[in-house]
């Protein structure tokens, strides 16, 4: 069975929420792969005890090499806490990073609520469950 692949992402106001929900699911994200930009995933190593792969801060090009990794059809699911009530220098590359789960048909988790529901759907982690890929 393949593993899914997981893009962890959180703004810095966020990242305490994240966090806080990667260990209440750590054994549900401790079958995956899992990827973040660079201080979430060093966060979540750090602090949860999880493997991660890092990419680079969201500023710094982070958000588009998962984005990257969505349009390669190499990723499974977004899990990004983002912060709507402050702004971020990087915006255009949230929103296109989320623009590109909605092309993709990528599953996307905003909020702990959302990813709760995600994580905990008995399709999640069921080899005969494939999303629908668009073909253009």
């Amino acid at each position: 069975m393949n593993k899914l692949t997981l893009a962890l992402v959180a703004h810095d106001h966020k990242k305490p929420e994240l966090l806080a929900w990667a260990n209440q699911h750590k054994k549900i994200l401790e079958q995956c792969n899992l990827v973040a930009t660079g201080t979430t995933g060093g966060l979540v190593a750090d602090e949860i005890g999880l493997p991660v792969q890092r990419f680079k801060s969201g500023p710094l090009g982070g958000d588009q090499q998962i984005g990257a990794l969505i349009a390669e059809n190499k990723l499974d699911a977004l899990f990004f806490f983002w912060d709507p009530l402050n702004a971020a220098p990087h915006d255009p590359d949230v929103k296109a990073l989320l623009r590109l789960c909605s092309v993709w048909n990528v599953p996307v988790a905003c909020t702990p609520a959302t990813a709760d529901l995600v994580v905990t759907s008995p399709l999640f982690l069921s080899p005969e469950y494939k999303p629908v890929k668009p073909h253009f």
